[in-house]
């Protein structure tokens, strides 16, 4: 017997389940200290890799770590292995930038790894 429970149709879209999942990526780096006009080099930078994309992304900063977690812009649209590559190469492409680290598809809601 299975322990997930059957859901409609309706109700999986509205939790984003299954067919409806929405798979995501993690990324973080460490940021030098640096100009004004190097950050905002880096930030253009990544905002152009975004905006060319068609993707969403939540950022955070703790302790000089730079971090965030990437979506598709689609309503129901999932980011990509290209997109990984896009934001890791973004990234690394940056003077400021070290330690590049770029996690693989999860999903966003639930935090789980895509099942191969």
């Amino acid at each position: 017997m299975s322990d997930s429970p059957k859901r409609n149709r309706r109700l999986r879209k509205k939790l984003y389940l299954d067919e409806f999942a929405i798979q995501g990526f993690e990324f973080a780096c460490d940021i030098k200290e640096a100009s004004q006009e190097e950050y905002d080099q880096f930030f253009d930078a990544l905002v152009e890799v975004v905006g060319s994309r068609d993707l969403y992304v939540n950022l955070g900063d703790c302790e000089g770590r730079f971090y965030g977690i990437v979506t598709s812009g689609e309503r129901y649209g999932s980011a990509t292995e290209d997109d990984i590559a896009a934001i890791k190469a973004a990234l690394e492409g940056q003077a400021i930038a070290e330690n590049v680290e770029v996690g693989g598809l999860i999903d966003a809601f639930y935090g789980k790894r895509e099942l191969a």
